[in-house]
């Protein structure tokens, strides 16, 4: 037997149809995008023969558990699945899935966990340092870190570093760190680029990532330079909301004076006009612990020590209501939460209809110093709000081995 014929046997026996249909028949050559109505309706044709907008119709209805592997078959198909309009048609056949994601960084690890909506249970993972690139190497500068996500892969943002995560492969690249190091700041994705702002005493520019170029590149000048800020978008405007600003006063005996605080405060950036909106502020004052963007409008977790308020802003610039606040149910909390520096708030938006507020803190250290240990309650209590119903339930707790995390919604 020839070493062509064992070449064909060996396709032919360890590949599928849908993997074989992908390569070209050499007998058969020609332009995909000079498709005739004869070829099509040939016996032997194959994938790589059909134009790409028919290649991302087939590609869109594969079952969500297929997906990871298929950017491996080939390079156009690689590319296929990295553009928007893959992510539309799957948004158009109702098969694109919300999922939860939170990270944690150690000094020499990464881990992972999801919640998929609407499944019952958290799925725990690890990403994968590339051996090529040495992102493992990098985890160490990873303390205080932003996570934002443009289709199925999470930009972790720090001072200094950024990584790209994929959460189909579970692979981590490296991409450019910002500019101007920051720390605590405003981080979030419109139109398919990352901005942040805050978070640095030196300036108080406004950066933009463009994932193509793996460039930043500066925009604008932040009305107020704030420091511990939280970032949305909604409707191509990105928000910087809460935070400090930081004095230039200083004492009589030189040192620095209090911060000042911006705790309910809110500037709006006009991506397209590249120009800031009015202001605004939460109603009611208090500090916001927790943001996000979630159906088109924002929605803001408040606290005013020994109670929080959550409030929708309507951020449809095309609506008569925009700018409007709306006061509405406040999350349920267990009584044994206390509302003090121990405890974190981190809100994530989930499509158009639910927000999800993650509380993370140290509930136990909580009820140990005051007593009252209660079996069941763990740390990372999940909460979800449903926009349109007004109403919250309870999801899973977070794993026991996601601590002190970020959370970021990925639709894939």
């Amino acid at each position: 037997m020839s070493a062509a014929s064992n070449s064909d046997s060996c396709t032919s026996r360890h590949f599928s149809w849908l993997m074989k249909s992908c390569f070209p028949n050499p007998q058969q050559p020609h332009h995909p995008s000079a498709l005739s109505t004869t070829s099509i309706g040939a016996a032997d044709t194959t994938i790589s023969c059909l134009p790409d907008d028919l290649v991302l119709e087939c590609l869109s209805r594969v079952p969500h558990s297929t997906l990871p592997y298929l950017p491996s078959v080939c390079r156009r198909w690689a590319h296929l699945l990295n553009s928007p309009a893959f992510h539309l048609l799957r948004l158009r056949h109702h098969t694109l899935f919300h999922t939860l994601f939170s990270i944690s960084i150690s000094n020499s690890a990464l881990f992972a966990a999801a919640l998929r909506f609407p499944d019952p249970s958290w799925k725990l993972s690890s990403f994968v340092p590339s051996k090529e690139n040495g992102s493992g190497a990098a985890f160490s500068l990873f303390s205080h870190f932003r996570l934002v996500s443009i289709g199925r892969k999470i930009y972790i943002i720090d001072r200094t570093a950024m990584l790209r995560c994929d959460t189909w492969t579970g692979t981590l690249v490296p991409k450019a760190g910002m500019t101007f190091p920051r720390k605590k700041f405003a981080a979030a994705a419109v139109d398919g680029k990352i901005l942040v702002a805050g978070g640095c005493a030196r300036s108080s520019v406004v950066e933009e990532y463009d994932p193509d170029e793996n460039a930043w590149r500066v925009l604008s000048e932040a009305p107020r330079r704030r420091y511990g800020c939280i970032g949305a978008s909604a409707d191509g405007v990105f928000y910087v909301i809460g935070g400090l600003k930081i004095g230039h006063e200083v004492s009589a005996r030189g040192a620095p004076e209090a911060a000042h605080v911006y705790a309910s405060s809110m500037d709006l950036y006009d991506v397209a006009s590249r120009g800031w909106l009015r202001s605004r502020a939460v109603p009611g004052g208090g500090c916001v612990v927790a943001a996000c963007g979630a159906g088109g409008d924002v929605y803001i977790l408040s606290s005013h020590a020994v109670e929080l308020s959550f409030w929708r802003f309507s951020a449809s610039r095309k609506s008569a209501c925009f700018g409007e606040w709306c006061r509405i149910r406040s999350p349920p909390l267990p009584a044994q939460v206390r509302l003090d520096s121990t405890v974190r708030f981190s809100c994530v938006g989930l499509g158009s209809k639910v927000a999800l507020v993650q509380v993370v803190g140290c509930i136990d250290d909580l009820l140990r110093r005051s007593g009252r240990v209660e079996r069941g309650l763990k740390e990372g209590l999940v909460l979800v709000y449903d926009c349109a119903a007004d109403e919250w339930s309870r999801a899973a707790d977070m794993p026991q081995l996601i601590r002190r995390a970020a959370c970021v919604c990925v639709e894939c």
